[in-house]
């Protein structure tokens, strides 16, 4: 706990931390803020179909933009690319909220409000490059990538909230005039960064792999993947569906005024944010009933949302929407990690990512015709049959999916035995026990020689082994412990020979799979860390050396 504790205080001790944390605050409040403002002044203009059309208009270029510029950070300064986004989305921001305010020609808010969120592109992949750049050590690190978690969850539901307080005030050019502020002042804050991080010097990756074109052929030939990637592009139509009719509801449904569109907004995102911590308890289970519940779970409160009295209760039921909404994400995710090979899982991720915002851009045009199909609340319980229909077409094929996708139980629980990997997520947790071979070593075998290459970590199940350094036997270890990792993590030589000493039953783990688990989670990589340091300082005192 004070390591822990100790980790937090050098972030909030440390200049250039603060101001990449504080910037990505301000970032994320006028993130959210904006979207629902622009929706909601649309929506003034147009009604619901210019609602729509406009959300379409900003998540196209956007999403054509996003994998050009996330390769700028690696080959270009993080800084100037953070810098620069927060500069456009600051510029474009201050545009729309003058267009506004003056009572400008609608279209001249409409285009740098464009601007501004294909600008939005930029940070994120230029932040995951910038702040280990900025950290001193390894604590360090993991205690600012929780610090940024914990500012986006938190972020998200001020967002909703400020714009229902400014909208109960004012205009919505107000909302964009303070995003413009807040993002101003992010600027100021990362430019002296730019004096004191590198220029990137990442080389170009092949063409088809950065284009994406890899998760499109292997998809095409997965009916599992086809089923599971088209799931989480059903999910967004509904999601960006309600981006548009949250302000339907909250104006012409429930009569309850606009400042509502922000706290139907925030409720939703609460609902989210506190299903997120039971989302372990889906590890090592089977995922296709908790897929079929939630889906039902989700079209349950949408349909009920629409019989919904008043802003209160509706704002109950979005809750539960958005608490559904993510364990079926979670679930879908995880079972699509499950069901496809382990070396296309990333290729398909990505294509997943594509059809995501497909998905939001298709919902933010059925949002205005299930309205003029039938109204506000008819537009509800039309979008709530959308998952149901989606996953009840395809229910054999999910069971079966779920049913022949591997679940390593036994793997899960001695990899969760080990300190080193204790503290991963859950899905990677389970991606990781997937990764495992078993292997039946007999007695008196050697697993591991001193001074050979490593090439893999060993999980030990049952049996005992001795492990010595030259010659001499330092120590024995049973069911639950592991091997071979320092040679891992140094990229050398085994520092150890292993023996065992009755037949033993092992798993073995790659090394590109430790290093991708070990490099690929903060935490996991402290842990790693302080374990080679203390294998060095008990190696040294053994050996009657300083350390």
């Amino acid at each position: 706990m004070s390591s822990t504790s100790g980790a937090f205080a050098g972030v909030a001790r440390n200049p250039d931390l603060r101001r990449v944390l504080v910037g990505f605050g301000c970032f994320i409040v006028t993130e959210y803020a904006v979207w629902i403002a622009m929706l909601l002044y649309a929506f003034d203009q147009g009604g619901v179909t210019a609602s729509g059309l406009v959300a379409l208009a900003q998540l196209v270029p956007a999403a054509v933009a996003a994998p050009l510029v996330a390769p700028l950070a690696d080959r270009r300064s993080p800084v100037l690319l953070l810098a620069g986004g927060y500069a456009v989305q600051t510029l474009a921001l201050g545009a729309t909220a003058a267009a506004i305010l003056l009572g400008s020609l609608p279209v001249l808010a409409y285009l740098p409000a464009v601007v501004a969120s294909t600008a939005v592109t930029a940070t994120r992949p230029a932040q995951a490059a910038l702040v280990p750049a900025l950290t001193r050590e390894v604590r360090e690190l993991t205690a600012s990538n929780v610090a940024l978690s914990w500012i986006e969850s938190v972020s998200v539901l001020v967002a909703g909230g400020a714009v229902g307080l400014v909208l109960a005030l004012g205009s919505a050019g107000w909302v964009f005039a303070g995003g413009a502020v807040l993002l101003g002042l992010a600027l100021v804050l990362v430019l002296p960064l730019r004096a004191r991080v590198p220029r990137g010097n990442a080389s170009e990756e092949d063409a088809a792999e950065r284009t994406g074109l890899g998760g499109y052929r292997v998809a095409l030939q997965s009916s599992s993947a086809r089923l599971l990637v088209g799931l989480l592009g059903g999910e967004y139509v509904v999601v960006g569906a309600l981006d548009v009719l949250f302000v339907v509801m909250a104006v012409d449904v429930l009569d309850a005024g606009r400042p509502w569109v922000g706290f139907l907004n925030m409720a939703y995102g609460a609902g989210g944010v506190l299903v997120g911590g039971v989302a372990v308890l889906i590890v090592g289970r089977r995922l296709g009933p908790i897929v079929v519940a939630t889906a039902l779970g989700l079209a349950a409160a949408l349909a009920l949302t629409s019989l919904a009295p008043g802003p209160v209760v509706a704002a109950v039921l979005l809750a539960v929407v958005g608490a559904t909404h993510t364990l079926f994400e979670l679930s879908v995710r995880a079972l699509l990690q499950r069901a496809v090979p382990a070396h296309t899982v990333a290729r398909i991720f990505g294509l997943a990512e594509g059809l995501s915002m497909a998905g939001l851009a298709v919902g933010s045009v059925l949002a205005p015709l299930l309205v003029a199909w039938g109204g506000g609340r008819a537009a509800l319980v039309g979008l709530a049959a959308l998952l149901p229909v989606l996953v009840l077409a395809r229910l054999g094929v999910l069971r079966r999916i779920d049913q022949q996708a591997r679940v390593p139980v036994v793997e899960i629980s001695l990899l969760r035995s080990l300190a080193l990997f204790r503290n991963l997520p859950g899905p990677a947790l389970e991606g990781l026990a997937r990764a495992l071979e078993r292997s039946d070593v007999p007695d008196g075998t050697t697993m591991i020689r001193e001074g050979d290459v490593g090439d893999c970590y060993y999980v030990l199940a049952s049996g005992s082994v001795d492990i010595s350094r030259g010659g001499e036997v330092v120590r024995s270890i049973g069911r639950g412990d592991g091997m071979g990792e320092i040679a891992l993590l140094r990229e050398g030589r085994r520092t150890a020979t292993a023996v065992a000493t009755s037949d033993v039953t092992a798993y073995s783990l790659d090394r590109d799979s430790f290093l991708t688990a070990v490099n690929g989670h903060v935490p996991t990589l402290s842990t790693a860390a302080r374990h080679v340091e203390e294998t060095r300082e008990q190696d040294a005192r053994r050996d009657g050396k300083d350390v």
